[in-house]
């Protein structure tokens, strides 16, 4: 399938997760002209399930692809050629929950739309320029040298999102304050930003550091790990998969690492789900704080993410944990039409504390703006006497 003379403009993004694959086609204007989402992993399946998608709709002008993990060599958002695709293969062992469904899905679309660009958009690219000082772990040198250790960080493409919307609420160029922002999601991770810039955030190889997560650890004593495999037997295998995939929510519940079935069995009187709970706004407390700890000053709290959008429970509690940062409960409870409708919210008590905004979840236009920049510019001698190019796109 290739774009006929009609596609300029129009973006595709395709954005698979360990358990979901989302299909959206903009409009050259940004606005959404289709989408399609499963619950699924991608599979053999996904090229037949892409192709019917694009069957009956007008074809892009370049597809853009959420990758979590770039690895140390794909550090910016780049077209995907077969040097690009060589070293996402290279990486997949640091996301391995992530990357290889989206490979799957990248593989399928370029097959699909050969004469295309192809634009792989990182999680990671947002942290790049992190401070040494939060980059490094405390480990040998050749571990970090030779192995490449270090802190990578994670959710970018929602982070970039939150930040410009912020800045809105705060009508205030991004630059010129300090927050820190938190995706609250099946995966969950906090970021401080300073001058527009990642400085410091709570995820790091991979995406299971940091916050404790729907069905992800978080973070566990290392030496914890050791000690399950020399006193217990566990294999690398074993443990790899009980804190992917069996711990966080789920695993201190017993029952789900959904918070809002978590919510309604707490009211119900399930210990379980108010222990989870419990852990879970203790864990997003503490990284909040300590992402704060790498700001001069606290100009806002962000929330974005499933989580963070959709359950106001959590985000009181987390701002009661957090008076000695300037946060006070009483948050108002936007609905979801105005949420949507505005974009991000300030929903604290004007004068009573640090402001605190909740953003919709913003990754899939995130994706379409970045890819969207590597659109040809339009040739200068078409555009006519005294015409600027259209810098909108």
């Amino acid at each position: 399938m290739t774009p006929g003379p009609s596609s300029e403009g129009r973006v595709l993004t395709l954005d698979a997760g360990s358990s979901s694959l989302h299909f959206t086609l903009f409009g050259t204007d940004g606005t959404k002209i289709a989408g399609h989402d499963s619950s699924e992993a991608p599979g053999p399946d996904t090229i037949e399930s892409l192709r019917g998608f694009l069957a009956t709709l007008p074809a892009p002008a370049v597809v853009g692809h959420r990758l979590v993990h770039g690895g140390p060599h794909l550090t910016e958002h780049t077209l995907i050629d077969g040097r690009v695709r060589a070293l996402l293969e290279e990486v997949t062992s640091l996301a391995p929950l992530h990357l290889p469904p989206a490979l799957t899905v990248v593989d399928a679309a370029r097959e699909l739309l050969p004469d295309v660009p192809h634009v792989a958009c990182f999680d990671t690219a947002f942290h790049r320029e992190l401070p040494a000082a939060a980059q490094r772990y405390a480990v040998p040198e050749k571990w970090r040298i030779q192995y490449g250790l270090r802190r990578y960080g994670f959710h970018g493409l929602s982070y970039a999102w939150a930040l410009e919307r912020t800045a809105e609420v705060l009508d205030r160029p991004a630059h010129t304050f300090q927050a820190v922002l938190v995706h609250l999601g099946g995966g969950c991770s906090a970021c401080a930003v300073r001058e527009g810039r990642s400085v410091d955030t709570t995820m790091g190889l991979t995406p299971l550091e940091g916050l404790v997560m729907s069905r992800r650890s978080g973070s566990v004593d290392p030496g914890a790990l050791l000690w399950l495999q020399s006193h217990h037997g566990l294999t690398e295998r074993e443990i790899s998969d009980a804190l992917h995939r069996r711990s966080g929510l789920l695993g201190l519940s017993g029952l789900s690492g959904d918070t809002r079935d978590l919510v309604r069995a707490r009211a119900g009187g399930h210990a379980g789900a108010e222990g989870a709970l419990a852990a879970f706004v203790h864990s997003c407390g503490r990284n909040i704080a300590a992402m704060a700890a790498s700001l001069e000053r606290l100009d806002a709290l962000v929330f974005t993410g499933e989580i963070g959008e959709d359950q106001p429970e959590v985000r009181e509690e987390v701002c009661l944990r957090l008076r000695v940062l300037g946060l006070r409960g009483g948050l108002s409870v936007p609905t979801e039409r105005e949420l949507r409708e505005q974009g991000a919210l300030r929903i604290d008590r004007p004068g009573t504390g640090v402001p605190v905004i909740v953003v919709a979840t913003g990754e899939t236009q995130q994706i379409a703006a970045e890819t969207r920049r590597f659109l040809p510019r339009p040739a200068k001698h078409a555009l006519g006497p005294n015409r600027p190019p259209n810098e909108g796109g």
